[in-house]
């Protein structure tokens, strides 16, 4: 029996139009497969407006938390009026129920005056809840059998609030017993993405974008065939097209590479996804719900290896590079990982590193948000090598951004990272550090910020993609 697991983003569940391909979409998928499992975002904008109205509670400010409220039900009204001609009644009482648990979680929030991230997961868990509902009311509206699923009865999690992650055994113990029934009956099952629950039932949420992930851990839960992400893009780019507007599908994609290009800024995919369908070795596409005849971007365990190719360059922006310096530091123990301890101290994640090997400098690059912090944690950490002058200085350099060249044909050949830093010489781009991986996969540089755009441009008139290759292949030679 084929099965697959399909998830459809913000965009793709943002008006009643939006439902309505999905829908047709998910038709012509039931032909092809035997069972097709529906995963859903919340309707796009809806998880940032319960955010604004559980803050703006704790503001206690009355007046702009009941006029939230209100906007945030006429949209689904909106929505469901529009789709539905049966069930109106009935999926407008379950949407005011979830809009009214709503309430009464930030009166909570009102009168002790503290907003906990087990809060924020319940009411940001919300608008999913709501927008499967809706989905699966359409579907049964069109004669699909169809029946809304909240996914904290599958996806199992620790309780690390906003940021959970899944206990995949019990996960797939839970997704199967649940899901298998609903199946079995011919049911398609419309499942909220983003959020799971712990052992003991509290809701916890995967971070933001986690919907993709949840569609990854259903598909790996229930052995799925492939899982396919539709978005409102024809698949994975070879660059921004808002950097680069003649950015071209890349027709197929590594895990590995995907990953690359998932962690280092690429919006298209959430860069958790990876994990899940590798583990289980399950074909993941980005497709277009807008462009649904497009094939996408088929990711898989190994793509075809294009001898020296570069297939795609990604762009990190809004960051700055630390660098801790000093002629004291070389060989002696510990200096690195004291380093990076304080930098954990502050939960900043490190997007990547460089240091010499003469071991007199370490640098590294976090999000701009947590340079202040994270430069006085490490100078009370260090405060006695900064006192003897074994560390000359702790130096924080604004303003900078990673661009990072992805292609699994890089790996083992000569000359990638000359034309790479030729091309970023040619426009006169000033390099501040560099990093590659062992797996050769991506070559990562700094640049200052003011200078990302031109640099994703110049690497990126050195990418190669299949199609690229097989259309040189099949040209005439003169």
């Amino acid at each position: 029996m084929s099965v697959l697991v399909t998830k459809f983003g913000g965009t793709s569940v943002g008006s009643s139009a939006a439902i309505r391909s999905l829908i047709q979409i998910t038709e012509h998928n039931q032909r092809e497969w035997d069972h097709v499992i529906v995963v859903v975002s919340a309707l796009s904008g809806v998880t940032d407006s319960l955010l604004r109205i559980v803050r703006t509670a704790q503001s206690g400010d009355d007046s702009a938390v009941k006029e939230l409220y209100t906007q945030l039900r006429s949209r689904h009204t909106q929505v469901i009026n529009e789709l539905l001609t049966s069930e109106r009644t009935e999926v407008q009482t379950a949407i005011d129920e979830l809009l009214t648990e709503c309430l009464r979680l930030c009166s909570g929030v009102q009168v002790l005056g503290e907003l906990t991230p087990r809060t924020l997961d319940a009411i940001a868990g919300l608008g999913e809840r709501m927008s499967a509902r809706i989905v699966a009311a359409a579907f049964r509206d069109r004669g699909i059998a169809a029946a809304a699923v909240d996914a904290s009865d599958l996806i199992i999690t620790d309780d690390r609030y906003q940021d959970a992650s899944p206990l995949m055994d019990a996960t797939a113990t839970q997704t199967k017993a649940q899901l298998a029934p609903i199946l079995h009956d011919g049911t398609t099952p419309v499942v909220t993405g983003f959020i799971g629950a712990t052992l003991a039932g509290v809701k916890t949420t995967l971070g933001r974008g986690g919907s993709d992930w949840s569609a990854a851990i259903i598909g790996a839960a229930l052995a799925a065939d492939e899982v396919w992400i539709y978005t409102d893009v024809d698949g994975v780019l070879t660059a921004d097209p808002r950097i680069v507007p003649e950015a071209r599908v890349i027709q197929k994609l590594s895990y590995n590479e995907v990953s690359e290009l998932a962690y280092f800024g690429a919006k298209v995919l959430h860069p958790k996804t990876i994990r899940p369908v590798v583990e289980r070795n399950i074909a993941l596409r980005v497709k277009n719900t807008f462009n649904p005849e497009h094939p996408g971007t088929l990711i898989v365990q190994a793509s075809q290896a294009i001898t020296g190719a570069i297939k795609a360059v990604t762009a990190v922006q809004n960051l700055c590079l630390i660098t801790v310096a000093g002629r004291g530091m070389l060989g002696v123990p510990g200096i690195a990982a004291r380093t990076f301890a304080a930098v954990a101290s502050q939960h900043a994640s490190i997007l990547m590193i460089s240091q010499a090997s003469s071991e007199q400098s370490i640098c590294f690059v976090i999000p701009t948000t947590h340079a202040d912090n994270v430069v006085l944690a490490l100078r009370k950490e260090l405060a006695s090598e900064l006192e003897r002058r074994d560390i000359d200085d702790i130096s924080v350099d604004m303003e900078v951004a990673i661009i990072t060249a992805v292609g699994a044909g890089m790996r083992g050949t000569a000359g990638v990272s000359k034309r790479v830093f030729g091309a970023i010489g040619d426009e006169r781009i000033n390099v501040v550090a560099i990093a590659q991986g062992s797996s050769e996969c991506a070559i990562s540089l700094v640049v200052h910020q003011a200078d990302a755009h031109a640099a994703v441009r110049a690497i990126h008139s050195l990418t190669v993609t299949e199609e690229t290759v097989t259309a040189n292949h099949r040209a005439p030679c003169n």
